[in-house]
């Protein structure tokens, strides 16, 4: 029987609450098959540590999960720590240490669920948004000088590469590609930046000779947020800059209705270090231990994760358990209206997979 290896980092607020319900799900998983199992390794970084050790992780922590195969992550944020600590101290240390630079975001309206959009069903909005996750606004790069006088400056580049913007809108192709529409639209803004927005527009076009079954084309980030609102049946695979991405993702995620079902993964596509996999969703402090954190948004995190691990029965099964779950108003946690607990939640999701119920036919 094959062993999964899995890192699970809880993080900060109710990344502590979905996280040990992620890993629940995944025992379930791991209680219907004979196939397979996990081996879990908590790791308690995050904003306690730092107010131990004064880091978010430690120096060599890469190392510690190296050679995990996947790992499972909460959430980082700390309302007593800056925001750009607590970010770059674990979650992009984790996502560029490990060149995860495919994040791909699926969005759609689960059953049971109503989005904003009256106008919307939901097969009118069945998205998957791939953002560039190691470059472009997020690079790191640029600097502070003469803090604190007039002359003040402050400056963030986006760093785009030739390596790093084909890998990623190489990716974006091979998604479209493999799903039924076989249709992508390249997010942009190359009319205002004038560099390293039109060499992704020019990429985007090379790289497109490659697919000549993909239906493309390009969109500018102002123009697609109004797409998402107004179109969203027009679109189906999406692929943006780090920035750009993360806006649009988080769009997505309000129109299928809560930022607590949707789920991330952070990808190495060529599967040199361990892929990460979260839910979207903030830490969340005003929530946190009172049971009321949505962890729809880590089970379809963990969907993915069996997924890339090629466990694509299982992965079916759990989404399949989850669907029966949104599709019942009493178990809505109340970012969706509900009154539903996260043990609650929880525990219907892993009676499912228990059960000889619908899930065993999905999966088959």
């Amino acid at each position: 029987m094959k062993t999964y290896r899995i890192a699970t980092i809880p993080g900060d607020g109710i990344g502590k609450e979905v996280v040990p319900a992620g890993k629940r799900v995944l025992e379930a998983i791991a209680a219907r098959s004979n196939d397979f199992g996990f081996e879990f390794e908590d790791f308690d970084w995050g904003g306690d540590y730092y107010r131990q050790h004064g880091v978010m992780m430690p120096a060599d922590g890469l190392d510690a999960i190296r050679d995990k195969d996947a790992i499972l992550f909460g959430s980082a944020g700390d309302p007593h720590i800056p925001d750009h600590v607590t970010l770059w101290g674990l979650r992009l240390k984790i996502c560029q240490g490990f060149d995860q630079y495919a994040n791909v975001r699926p969005t759609r309206i689960l059953p049971g669920i109503e989005g904003p959009l009256k106008r919307c069903s939901p097969k009118d909005l069945d998205w998957v948004i791939v953002r560039e996750n190691s470059e472009g606004e997020y690079s790191g790069v640029g600097g502070r000088a003469h803090q604190g006088h007039p002359i003040e400056v402050a400056t963030d580049v986006s760093l785009m590469t030739r390596a790093g913007v084909e890998r990623i809108l190489r990716f974006a192709f091979r998604l479209a590609q493999s799903r039924p529409r076989k249709l992508l639209t390249v997010i942009t803004k190359s009319n205002a930046q004038r560099h390293a927005m039109v060499m992704w527009d020019e990429i985007a076009l090379e790289v497109s000779k490659e697919f000549p079954d993909v239906t493309w084309g390009k969109e500018l980030v102002d123009a697609a947020t109004a797409r998402m609102v107004n179109r969203p049946a027009s679109l189906d695979t999406l692929v943006a800059t780090n920035l750009h991405a993360d806006i649009l993702s988080d769009l997505a995620a309000a129109l299928a209705g809560s930022l607590g079902i949707a789920p991330t993964a952070n990808l190495d596509p060529e599967r040199r270090y361990p892929s990460m996999f979260e839910p979207i969703h903030g830490s969340a402090f005003d929530i946190m231990g009172k049971g009321l954190a949505n962890p729809i948004g880590t089970f379809w995190s963990v969907v993915m994760m069996l997924e890339h691990l090629g466990e694509r029965g299982a992965a079916r099964a759990l989404m399949t358990a989850i669907e029966h779950v949104t599709g019942d108003p009493t178990l809505h946690t109340g970012d969706l209206g509900g009154k539903a607990t996260t043990a609650q939640v929880t525990e219907a999701v892993c009676a499912l997979l228990a059960s000889n119920s619908a899930v065993t036919s999905e999966a088959a």
